[in-house]
């Protein structure tokens, strides 16, 4: 500095003084962000503010609202940084299918999220990648299959489960009752039941507990505190809030999986394997000791918590954004009941029944795609440098495929934000399929439980139909907006089911 400039700034009161400060570490953090990470045709995206990056214009509560207004501008490849994280968007049906579909492997990675580091440290199935991800996913599609994934054994083990909600509905003769919890825990005992080898009656204060830490762990994932977690994780880590009650939950969780599989290490028998966790003891003990020890205690628990909570908080999910939307159409719910009748009578659904009824599948695949369940998608990232749509993308970039734009995609969805079941009918009221219907994503990162995901689906919908007629309260306004929170459910809400004669 120049002897005249440092003689002035003696002069100067305080708060000049200041300003001056503030104003050069601004330039120079604005200097700094230039020559960082500036690659030739690295998607476009809007202005980028020093430190917060983007933050100032993405919703957050909804960030997958303003990706996708977002787009309308700046094209279906766009590049957003949300404080030191910056991340790659892509938005509509041709350009995620493109990236899932035709360059799988080179957008098949998991981005070094810190929230997901904190609670998966890379084992496990949803959050791992390179090896471990491979030989843990492998593993649960073929246990999964091995154990009756869509096959007649897992058929009856949901129409039980339909048999005892239909129980509990009953109980309540028509009056208003909040149906999360009980749903959840019927969904629950189905993925239950496969992984560890029995189910839980639906007040069993382990179950309740259980679903409590997930619900509340999903919810928090997605809520602002998290996104500026995510979004500087050094200052955060060791302040107060929501995020820092993430890990003790999934804690929690994992303590009750670990003492669940160590009592069933203790009672194995090799020659009757019935659950995903007896599989994989018994892959533990053949595995050859090495460097990369795949099937570990902590892989094992981690495992356990991904499909659990996959299992259940989706198909929950969308399970109740079904009966809230019969309620808010009760014609479509009198013409799904009028096909049940006429296909299934009083007789028990089966899986079989659905290809005879193509008002109903075109119902529940309605009722998917509105419900956007997942609408940001779990994060991809880039695992080599990528010239994707004529633009570079780094390698272990963060890459959001936009489910929401996706499933609301004006291209193949004649009315995209409402709920219409046509979507997936033709003039004569035979199903059609739609390419554009990927809630359980594509490619390799595609919902490894998606077959069994169906089953219920279809088994439960179509059992509670036949048994009630859903209502709202007298005088409630039903909200389809949906919740905040990693998954969208819908608002908490009051029903009434009035058994059928």
């Amino acid at each position: 500095m120049l002897p005249g400039v440092v003689t002035d700034m003696y002069l100067m009161d305080p708060i000049t003084i200041i300003l001056f400060i503030v104003t050069c570490v601004f330039l120079a953090i604005v200097l700094y962000g230039q020559k960082q990470n500036v690659h030739k045709n690295y998607p476009p995206g809007p202005p980028t503010l020093p430190i917060i990056g983007h933050m100032h214009i993405i919703s957050m509560e909804k960030p997958y609202v303003t990706f996708h207004e977002l787009a309308e501008k700046y094209g279906s490849v766009f590049s957003l940084q949300l404080g030191t994280q910056k991340m790659v968007v892509l938005h509509g049906y041709e350009t995620v299918k493109d990236a899932l579909l035709n360059h799988a492997e080179e957008f098949s990675g998991r981005p070094h999220v810190p929230v997901f580091q904190d609670i998966a440290k890379e084992h496990g199935i949803i959050f791992s990648n390179g090896n471990n991800w491979k030989v843990m996913k492998r593993f649960a599609l073929s246990t999964l299959r091995d154990l009756g994934m869509g096959k007649k054994t897992i058929e009856d083990k949901i129409l039980e489960e339909c048999k005892n909600l239909v129980k509990i509905f009953k109980t309540y003769k028509g009056e208003p009752f909040e149906n999360t919890t009980i749903v959840n825990a019927a969904v629950a005992n189905i993925i239950v039941s496969i992984l560890l080898g029995h189910r839980f009656e639906y007040d069993d204060p382990k179950l309740q507990r259980l679903l409590t830490i997930i619900n509340d762990s999903i919810k928090i994932m997605g809520s602002p505190m998290v996104l500026l977690y995510n979004a500087f994780p050094s200052l955060l880590r060791l302040l107060p809030g929501s995020h820092r009650k993430v890990v003790p939950y999934v804690n929690e969780l994992h303590a009750f999986i670990r003492e669940t599989f160590t009592n069933q290490k203790n009672q194995l028998d090799v020659n009757d394997l019935r659950n995903v966790v007896e599989v994989f003891l018994v892959r533990q003990k053949e595995e050859k000791p090495n460097p990369e020890l795949y099937f570990s205690d902590a892989n094992l628990t981690s495992l356990i918590t991904d499909l659990f909570a996959a299992g259940m908080d989706t198909t929950s999910s969308t399970l109740r954004w079904g009966l809230l939307l019969m309620m808010k159409y009760p014609e479509i719910q009198k013409n799904v009941q009028t096909e049940i009748e006429k296909v299934i009578g009083s007789g028990e659904p089966q899986v079989m029944h659905r290809k005879q009824m193509p008002y109903t599948d075109a119902v529940i695949h309605e009722i998917q795609r509105f419900g956007n369940i997942v609408p940001t998608n779990i994060p991809h990232a880039t695992t080599q440098d990528v010239t994707f749509k004529g633009f570079f993308i780094p390698k272990d970039t963060q890459v959001i495929p936009l489910l929401y734009s996706v499933l609301r995609d004006k291209e193949h969805f004649e009315k995209p934000e409402e709920f219409y079941p046509q979507h997936f009918l033709d003039s004569e009221g035979n199903f059609v399929k739609n390419e554009a219907f990927i809630p359980f994503s594509a490619g390799k990162r595609s919902c490894a439980g998606e077959i069994l995901a169906k089953m219920e689906l279809f088994l439960f919908f179509t059992t509670l139909l036949q048994n009630f007629t859903f209502q709202a309260t007298p005088g409630a306004k039903l909200d389809l907006t949906g919740s905040v929170g990693f998954t969208t459910h819908p608002l908490k809400h009051e029903i009434c089911a009035i058994t059928r004669n």
